[in-house]
């Protein structure tokens, strides 16, 4: 049996073959931007209503066309991914700056007692 692009995504990540996961829950696991996800789900949901005769007849929602196309878009051996790819941004990766120490602008982290402090005369 042909796995759907939903079953592939959970396998992927652990998760329960039938699981149904949010945007918010895809773009924590694949860490893509909520933005691009919410992009592809809109035109998902457009191509089921502008093109009803493409849509399976297992198919009972707007929303369930849109997520069947974000979990395909976030698969890079789909077809949806090639298109949809342009979307799809990762997340920036902020580490948080401990205590005592400052992030300077090339993205370093300096301790605050090793830091130079700057005097005018």
């Amino acid at each position: 049996m042909t796995q759907t692009y939903k079953q592939k995504f959970n396998k992927k990540y652990g998760q329960p073959l039938k699981k149904s996961n949010s945007l918010k829950d895809i773009s924590r696991l694949t860490g893509y931007e909520m933005k691009g996800l919410k992009i592809i789900f809109d035109k998902g949901i457009g191509a089921y209503k502008t093109n009803p005769g493409s849509v399976r007849p297992q198919v009972t929602s707007p929303e369930q066309w849109a997520y069947s196309r974000v979990y395909a878009s976030v698969n890079p051996s789909s077809k949806a991914y090639k298109i949809d790819k342009i979307h799809l941004k990762k997340k920036a990766i902020r580490s948080k700056v401990p205590k005592g120490s400052h992030r300077m602008p090339d993205g370093t982290i300096m301790k605050d007692k090793d830091m130079k402090k700057k005097t005018s005369y």
